[in-house]
């Protein structure tokens, strides 16, 4: 068992009352994680699934004493996949305002209909959390810093789930696996997903494009699609935790991109598996921008395991000038060239530097780097 950082704030909130939501990819080790922790309590837990035709049907409309029947003498109530589930945020509600001796416990692989309906209902009566492929911070406390480090190539091209972690040697089969049989599964059930062969078009281009502006419309006219059905299967993207976008930085220079976008993989594995592309380091043409996405991924775990409310940009302009990532908390500016080649000479732009005169700056290296995705 590799211990995942979140599991420790999750132990603390057990038992106060409220639902504890937990969300992620499929695939990132969400229900390891929470019977572990169950188990190390001891508790009494019924365990169902949302996967499950007849669990959906018999919790859809439950009433609070059906509930109580249902669940027993058992102190825990494990719900996986719940957002598949119809009215699944009142049921949770029932169970939360009339059991309260009862911890229910609910984990979703996509945010988008699980959160949409938590969120009115049960205002007040949860605590959220994330869980993300293994973290840097995981691996070095699972083996140490060293050992994490040697194995940097490797996450560039295989990444950094669970499953992959732990079994090395099937990497490139478990990872078309993961790719192929969960990455869409909560998407294809969606009865606005018309063209299911599209989903992979859109993925595929912007798994290409990482480190780069995406443009929707050049996707559209790439795929065969409209532009606003690029933007909504984007955001299902995003909702169902395999990218993240970074908006542009701009505030004082009249030249600076104001409405561009980056996208970014939670994971590098699975971007390479959407592509087919496992070659080692040396043979690769996409480095730069896999060491980009890699870094900018870890540190979005890293703060968000910190419970940090930094925001995330990136910076260019007209000219193509650039900043790699910014970082903004409290109206505090931080800034982040990422350099492969160690030996690179790195010079922040004088326009950035003029236009924020206080903002830090760093570059980071595979010489480096450990420092910008540790916690101090």
């Amino acid at each position: 068992m590799i211990s995942r950082i979140v599991i420790e704030n999750i132990d603390k909130k057990l038992f106060k009352g409220k639902a504890i939501l937990l969300f992620g990819a499929r695939q990132v080790g969400k229900t390891t994680l929470l019977e572990y922790l169950i188990d190390a309590r001891k508790e009494s837990v019924l365990h169902i699934s949302g996967d499950e035709p007849d669990i959906r049907e018999l919790l859809a409309n439950i009433t609070s004493t059906q509930l109580k029947n249902y669940i027993g003498s058992n102190t825990i109530f494990f719900i996986d996949e719940a957002q598949r589930i119809p009215n699944i945020g009142l049921t949770l509600k029932l169970i939360t305002d009339k059991l309260k001796e009862v911890q229910v416990i609910a984990t979703g692989s996509s945010s988008f209909e699980l959160a949409n309906e938590m969120n009115e209902p049960l205002t007040g009566r949860k605590f959220e959390y994330n869980l993300f492929p293994l973290s840097f911070q995981e691996m070095v406390n699972h083996h140490g810093v060293l050992e994490e480090k040697r194995q940097l190539e490797n996450r560039l091209i295989y990444g950094s789930y669970p499953e992959i972690i732990t079994n090395p040697n099937d990497s490139e089969e478990l990872l078309k696996l993961i790719a192929d049989s969960y990455l869409y599964k909560d998407l294809l059930m969606l009865d606005s997903i018309k063209r299911p062969k599209l989903l992979e078009k859109i993925l595929k281009a912007l798994a290409l494009q990482i480190g780069s502006e995406v443009s929707y419309n050049e996707i559209a006219q790439l795929v065969g699609a409209d532009k606003g059905t690029v933007d909504k299967y984007i955001q299902l993207f995003e909702q169902t935790y395999i990218i993240f976008t970074l908006s542009s930085f701009s505030r004082n220079v009249r030249n600076e991109l104001k409405k561009s976008k980056k996208i970014y993989f939670y994971d590098c594995g699975i971007r390479n598996s959407i592509i087919g592309n496992y070659n080692a380091i040396h043979k690769r043409f996409d480095v730069g921008a896999l060491w980009e996405n890699y870094l900018i991924a870890e540190r979005v775990k890293k703060l968000h395991y910190e419970n940090n409310r930094s925001q995330f940009y990136f910076w260019r302009t007209t000219q193509q000038q650039e900043v790699d990532l910014v970082e903004e908390l409290n109206n505090n500016l931080t800034a982040f060239e990422f350099k492969w080649n160690e030996k690179a000479k790195v010079k922040f732009p004088k326009t950035f530097t003029n236009a924020y005169p206080n903002c830090k700056i760093d570059t980071i290296s595979p010489k480096n780097y450990e420092e910008f995705l540790l916690s101090i």
